[in-house]
C-alpha cells in the first residue's frame, strides 16, 4: 500500500524510552485501547509526496524529512470528499466518501491495486485510543462505502491509502466527528509486548527520525511462537504507524512476502523505516492468525542518539534478508 509517508518498511531505532502499550483487538482491524503500566523481507518504496524512500544508510538531519502523509485533505490534484463527516458513538453508520480529481470536479474511479484492494481506509481517534483498518466498497460512480461503528463520542482522523492508477501512491486525510459525551483517553505508556485477542507480540529495535533501521515484531500465543501466521492483503503483516499530536500517517509492508521461498511465516515479522521526525508514535500491526485478523497497538518514543545516550539499549534484531517495501 503506497501512502505519503517517508518510510521504507518499519523501524529499528526505537528509543530505549520506547513503548509500547497494550491492546486489544476487536474484530477484523479495530482495535480499542487500554493502558497497562506493567512493562514487560520486499522493495523499497515511496516516500512522501512521490520522492524516493530514504536510503537506510542515510543520516539525514532528522528536522529535514518530507511530511507524513494524510496531513492534507488535498494534495496532488487530488482531494478526499467525505460524504459523512458526522456519526453518532455506538451507532451503526453507513461512511461514505469520494476522491474527487480537482481537474474535473469528479470522483476517481480507476485506481491501481496495492496489497489486493483498491483502497485502504484506516480510522484513528485523535487521543489515538481507538484504530480501525478497514477496506470500504467503491460504486461506479467513484463513491466508497462501508459500515462503520465508533465506540466513543470525540474527534476522528479518517485516513485514505490509495495508488490513482498510472500514478504515484497517495494518502490524503479528513476530520470526523462522532457526537456524544467525550472523555480523552491519556496516551498509553510504554511497554515492550502488547496483548491482542490472546496472543503476545513483543517489539525489538528502535525506531529513529532521519535515519533507516530495523525493527522486528514477534508473535506467540501461550507462552509458543506462532510459526503458521497466514497471509492477509499479500503479507504477513501490516504496520501503521500515527504521530501523537498531528495523527502524521506511515504505512509499511515486512521484508518478503508469502511464498517467495525464503519469508516464513513468523513467528518474527520484520520492518525497515524511518521516522520524519522525534516525537511519540502509535504502531498498529495487523497480523492474521487463525482465520482471524488481529491487532497489536505500541506506543514509541522517537528520539534523536543524543537524547537517549544515558538510556538502556533495546536488543537490535538481527538483520533481515529482505528491504522491506515501506510508503
Amino acid at each position: 500500500m503506497n501512502t505519503g509517508l517517508r518510510i521504507t518498511s518499519y523501524a529499528a531505532a526505537l528509543a530505549a524510552a520506547f513503548g509500547i502499550a497494550y491492546g486489544v483487538g476487536g474484530g477484523v482491524g479495530e482495535i480499542s485501547l487500554r493502558t497497562e503500566s506493567t512493562a514487560h523481507d520486499g522493495h523499497a518504496g515511496a516516500a512522501p509526496g512521490g520522492a524516493s524512500a530514504a536510503d537506510p544508510g542515510s543520516t539525514a538531519d532528522p528536522g529535514q524529512g518530507a511530511a507524513p502523509g494524510g496531513l492534507q485533505t488535498s494534495e496532488r490534484g487530488y482531494t478526499l470528499d467525505l460524504k459523512t463527516p458526522a456519526v453518532t458513538a455506538g451507532r451503526r453508520t453507513d461512511l461514505k466518501f469520494a476522491v474527487v480529481r480537482d481537474a474535473t470536479g469528479r470522483p476517481l474511479t480507476a485506481y491501481q491495486e496495492e496489497h489486493t484492494k483498491e483502497l485502504h481506509l484506516i480510522i484513528a481517534s485523535r487521543d489515538l485510543a481507538h484504530f480501525q483498518h478497514l477496506h470500504p466498497a467503491r460504486a461506479a460512480d467513484g463513491t466508497w462505502s462501508t459500515s462503520l461503528t465508533l465506540p466513543r463520542a470525540g474527534a476522528y482522523r479518517v485516513f485514505a491509502d490509495f495508488t490513482p492508477d498510472g500514478g504515484e501512491g497517495l494518502t490524503l486525510g479528513a476530520d470526523l466527528t462522532a457526537s456524544g459525551t467525550y472523555a480523552p483517553a491519556p496516551l498509553p505508556a510504554p511497554a515492550a509486548t502488547a496483548e491482542a485477542d490472546g496472543y503476545e507480540v513483543s517489539l525489538r529495535g528502535r525506531l529513529s527520525p532521519g535515519r533507516a533501521g530495523e525493527l522486528t515484531l514477534g508473535v506467540t500465543r501461550d507462552g509458543k511462537p506462532v510459526r503458521d501466521l497466514q497471509p492477509y492483503l499479500g503479507a504477513y503483516g501490516h504496520l501503521v504507524a500515527l504521530r501523537s499530536g498531528d495523527l502524521g500517517y506511515l504505512h509499511v509492508h515486512p521484508g518478503g512476502e508469502p511464498g517467495d521461498g525464503t519469508t516464513r511465516p513468523g513467528p518474527g515479522i520484520s520492518f525497515t523505516t524511518t521516522a520524519p521526525s522525534t516525537g511519540t508514535y502509535r504502531l498498529f500491526l495487523d497480523f492474521k492468525h487463525a482465520g482471524r485478523v488481529h491487532t497489536a497497538a505500541f506506543t514509541v518514543r522517537a528520539d534523536r542518539p543524543a537524547e537517549r545516550s544515558d538510556t538502556p539499549s533495546t536488543p537490535s534484531p538481527q538483520p533481515g534478508k529482505h528491504a522491506g517495501h515501506g510508503h
